[in-house]
């Protein structure tokens, strides 16, 4: 905590941004951009085309969708471009431009310091987001993140589990479309993952058979937690709600809020029926 924060002068902690970004922020990020990315590329090259000059064709191609023979001709005009129509972007448009700087980074070193360092900007400035999965995803803070992040990971390198792992990359992609957000197939992809996890482990072909069934597997749960998850199924089994079902009459559509909780607590409940199973000797391979 800074001398000022201590003193009460200046807050100790921010609102958090989640249809803005400030200018600290905006400034922090611009910053990674400039180090981490623009500044190791080569800017000449003996033979051919520099990887400045490639990533600023795929720029103008891609991202900005310009003419690429409106590039400029000299390297610095180029940079002052881009780092002008940064400091102009919307608030959304800065999210999209992180994604395309990570999406074209070939090295895996390189690209993971950038989203740990973006991460670390977004979590300092009290930012809505977070980088999960190469998506900038709406996770607020540490602990939805690592609930989230540790939910992909495991049903990443577990073979069995890569339904569950295109259930939840899915269910991120759709509440995370800044544009576009589809809170209701987002809510339907997350419990899918809850789903895919649970018939797995138990052989069952259904959710609701599946949890009353983990017991006979060896995963004591707690009445009220499994209790708890087999409402939340009855909820996005309901046929009223449209969810899992054809949309018959006009139902309370999903927002927000109800997306985000979704993607935490199934990934959490996902990491809880992970650890339980291993640790009784279920293995995943």
């Amino acid at each position: 905590m800074r001398f000022s924060q201590r003193i009460g002068q200046t807050p100790v902690n921010k609102e958090i941004q989640l249809e803005y970004v400030d200018e600290e922020l905006t400034n922090g990020l611009w910053n990674l951009v400039k180090m981490l990315f623009i500044d190791k590329l080569a800017k000449y090259a003996d033979y051919g085309k520099s990887d400045f000059d490639k990533f600023s064709e795929i720029l103008w191609h891609n991202f900005y969708k310009m003419p690429i023979d409106t590039i400029p001709e000299y390297k610095s005009s180029v940079e002052k471009y881009i780092r002008e129509r940064f400091f102009n972007f919307y608030w959304y448009e800065i999210y999209d431009f992180l994604e395309f700087i990570i999406e074209i980074q070939n090295n895996q070193g390189e690209k993971n310091k950038f989203i740990n360092s973006v991460n670390g900007i977004l979590e300092r400035e009290f930012a809505g987001y977070r980088i999960i999965n190469e998506k900038v995803a709406p996770i607020s803070n540490q602990l939805e993140f690592e609930e989230v992040s540790f939910a992909l990971d495991k049903t990443k390198f577990l073979t069995a589990l890569e339904g569950a792992n295109i259930h939840l990359t899915n269910a991120i992609d759709l509440i995370s479309d800044k544009k576009n957000p589809n809170y209701r197939n987002s809510v339907k992809e997350s419990i899918s993952a809850v789903e895919s996890t649970c018939r797995i482990i138990t052989g069952e072909n259904t959710l609701g058979k599946a949890l009353n069934k983990l017991e006979s597997k060896g995963l004591n749960l707690n009445n009220q937690l499994k209790s708890g998850f087999d409402k939340i199924y009855a909820y996005t089994n309901d046929k009223d709600n449209g969810i899992r079902h054809a949309i018959v009459t006009a139902p309370i559509e999903p927002d927000f809020a109800d997306a985000k909780y979704m993607l935490i607590s199934c990934s959490s409940f996902i990491n809880y029926l992970i650890t339980k199973a291993e640790k009784i000797g279920i293995k995943f391979e």
